[in-house]
């Protein structure tokens, strides 16, 4: 799965505080996401960030389209 540094998570379930949104701030063998709403940072193991990401949201860069990839 191609999530990058940067790139928001929009995930299946919601975070406690109600939000699914999730910016990536690292990436390795552990993903470490920052919830949006509350801006907890949280450490998910990359298997297990995986299964649960509904879909990828990029910015691009000045004059490409924008793109976004829905796992499910």
């Amino acid at each position: 799965m191609d999530v990058r540094v940067g790139d928001k998570l929009i995930m299946k379930k919601n975070h406690p505080c109600g939000s699914n949104c999730f910016d990536v701030l690292r990436i390795g063998m552990d993903f470490r996401i920052r919830c949006e709403a509350c801006g907890r940072e949280i450490m998910v193991p990359r298997v297990k960030a995986e299964k649960s990401i509904k879909k990828i949201l990029r910015e691009e860069k000045e004059g490409e389209p924008p793109k976004s990839y829905s796992y499910t």
